[in-house]
């Protein structure tokens, strides 16, 4: 059983989006991952939804660019949280699914992280967060992955203060 469930609106997206898995399992966190289209595939999105969600799914991340619809359509599907990772295009840079994804309506919120893989990353931590409310592991995990983020800052800050000493 996936405890999360990453959706991407296209397959040209999985080099954006592959840092989310990355962080997921090195968390060891279950995630499923496949490609499905608010508008072009919205029949397939909505039955992913159910069949998630009857699996044990508890957060869901979707990945798309230009309209972005699809982490609205899930929301509009789920209760559980859902996560949107705007993904950039060529005609606007991005600025496009940034705002597709952050502006919903009341009652059918989409947590919105940075675009690409830096999203996908953020998106991928925000989701480990929320599975660590009941996860007292996970939460662990979590608190150790930010410890060494914090050493490994203080030895490259050390590092460069050497080098110019």
């Amino acid at each position: 059983m996936a405890k999360v469930v990453i959706l991407m609106g296209s397959q040209s997206d999985e080099d954006k989006v592959s840092p989310c898995v990355e962080v997921l399992k090195s968390l060891g966190i279950s995630c499923f991952i496949t490609v499905s289209s608010a508008h072009r595939t919205p029949e397939r999105t909505e039955k992913l939804v159910a069949d998630s969600e009857a699996a044990g799914a508890q957060v869901f991340i979707c990945a798309a660019g230009m309209a972005a619809h699809l982490a609205g359509a899930v929301a509009a599907r789920t209760t559980r949280p859902v996560i949107g990772i705007p993904v950039s295009s060529v005609a606007l840079g991005g600025m496009d699914a940034l705002l597709a994804t952050v502006q919903m309506p009341p009652g059918f919120p989409v947590a919105t992280v940075a675009l690409d893989k830096a999203g996908a990353r953020n998106a991928a931590w925000l989701a480990a967060q929320i599975l660590a409310l009941s996860d007292p592991a996970l939460a662990s995990k979590i608190d150790a992955a930010r410890a060494k983020m914090r050493a490994d800052v203080e030895k490259s800050g050390e590092e460069i203060s050497r080098k110019y000493a």
